[in-house]
């Protein structure tokens, strides 16, 4: 049977709730902060229902409370706990304030048994919906692009959402963003999940090939339309009949090649260069630019009309200095990848040389951290990336930002807790997120036992389970 917590001095509210759910749940009673947390701690509870002065440093000190702190002790127990404040009228508005806090509702006195029966069933169907989307998100995700797909960058979910939205369809999607970020890899997830992952996927740099070359590469070209062609050639185009053609860098292309695009977009078919023949062709495309296009089209660089049919879908993608959060993931993957190439089994990153990543600005994003984390395990003799194995220049204090202000209402002692507290959360979660939620290599890199990690991380708020791999929410 599921179980109900009631935490309240207040027996009505306790008889209330119990007549309201007693032939479905099994409701039990506490009638102090102590005692419920205790209940709480030892078994798992549906919903708990708890007065709002039991998440109060001082009881009736109104306005003055930090409701975060009265209920994290309950998600460090039951990080899913649906837990709803009860109040009397005259305290409504702390009840307000613990709900925008976390609690998941409120009730006042005296406690309606409709309004009560109405949260409850709100909740369950809320926290079922949730679970099937869940899983459906899931199932959505191939395994192998689970880990690519994990993020705790609140951008980058909105935009594996939006890749998720878009990945089944046939919409051009049109990829900005600074060099480095990963365009052409979210390129190759939308194609992956869509439904011509069993077809070419054909990748062009349109900015690497010669002007001269570039229709005839995207194109073909038959024999003797030019000097030096002395055979038929087969453009990227007609191979990647039925699949996908990723145009990278598509602000370079020529006058007549986005000529040429625009007639694969409006009526699926083109001819090759010095020939007469209509080919019809089923291309889904890609593209990507690290140039603002719109203000090319005003200045007269890039057709208009082209334009509005690449940007179907357009995706904007972050630089890396909008996801610092997302680093330590990244990071992961880096190691694993370079250690599956040579089997040198390096497989942490010292925490200063994390928290010198934290700081930096990443002006080539992506692609410069994966430089700098390859050239430091060419260069590392441990089994643990340091400090000496990076440029110097990572470290300078010019990339550490400006503190933030002091509350000089508290003593230095105070002061000096607060930071020492910060510091160690922050260590524990950059720790815990490059070795993925590993308690036993977490603790060992820590230089600690795995009770003392437990402890720390139950201090913290911490749950292996926000660091281990897996498909994003």
């Amino acid at each position: 049977m599921k179980h109900i917590l009631v935490a309240s001095d207040n027996q009505e509210a306790c008889d209330a709730i119990r007549a309201c759910f007693g032939d479905e749940y099994r409701i039990e009673m506490a009638s102090s902060k102590d005692s419920c947390l205790e209940m709480f701690r030892k078994k798992r509870y549906e919903f708990t229902f708890i007065d709002v002065e039991f998440l109060t440093a001082t009881p009736h000190q109104v306005g003055k409370n930090d409701y975060r702190t009265g209920l994290q002790p309950f998600w460090q127990a039951f990080p899913a706990a649906e837990i709803i404040v009860m109040s009397s009228q005259e305290m409504i508005r702390e009840a307000v304030m613990a709900v925008k806090a976390g609690a998941s509702n409120y009730l006042t006195y005296p406690i309606d048994k409709e309004e009560a029966r109405y949260i409850v069933q709100s909740l369950y169907e809320s926290a079922r919906a949730q679970s099937e989307l869940e899983f459906l998100r899931d199932r959505f995700w191939q395994a192998e692009s689970l880990e690519m797909v994990q993020s705790n960058s609140p951008i980058m979910r909105e935009i594996f959402d939006k890749i998720q939205a878009v990945a089944p369809t046939k919409s051009t999607v049109l990829l900005t963003g600074e060099t480095g970020t990963g365009k052409g890899v979210l390129a190759k997830l939308i194609h992956n999940h869509s439904h011509r992952r069993n077809r070419q996927f054909i990748s062009i740099h349109c900015g690497a090939i010669p002007d001269t070359l570039l229709e005839s590469e995207l194109f073909g070209h038959e024999k003797g339309a030019f000097t030096g062609a002395i055979k038929r050639k087969l453009g990227k185009f007609e191979i990647a009949h039925g699949g996908t053609i990723f145009l990278d860098e598509i602000g370079t292309l020529t006058s007549s090649a986005q000529i040429k695009l625009l007639q694969v977009l409006q009526e699926k078919s083109f001819q090759r260069v010095g020939g007469e023949a209509t080919i019809e062709v089923d291309v889904r495309i890609i593209a990507a630019t690290n140039m603002d296009l719109k203000k090319m089209t005003d200045e007269g660089l890039f057709r208009n009309d082209l334009y509005y049919r690449l940007s179907v879908f357009p995706i904007e993608i972050p630089p890396l200095k909008q996801r610092i959060e997302d680093i330590p993931i990244i990071c992961r993957h880096i190691l694993d990848d370079l250690n599956r190439l040579h089997a040198k089994g390096i497989r942490d990153i010292d925490p200063q040389v994390l928290h010198a990543f934290a700081e930096y600005p990443w002006p080539g994003n992506i692609r410069e951290l994966e430089n700098l984390i390859e050239r430091a395990y060419i260069l590392e003799t441990s089994s643990t990336l340091r400090p000496e194995s990076f440029p110097a220049e990572l470290f300078v204090s010019g990339y550490r930002p400006a503190p933030g202000p002091v509350d000089r209402s508290h003593t230095l002692e105070e002061v000096r807790g607060q930071a020492i507290e910060e510091i160690e959360r922050r260590y524990l979660r950059e720790l815990l997120a490059i070795h993925g939620g590993r308690i036993n290599r977490s603790a060992e890199a820590a230089g600690i036992s795995i009770r003392q990690l437990h402890n720390l991380m139950k201090k913290h708020g911490l749950r292996k389970e926000e660091f281990k791999t897996r498909s994003y929410r």
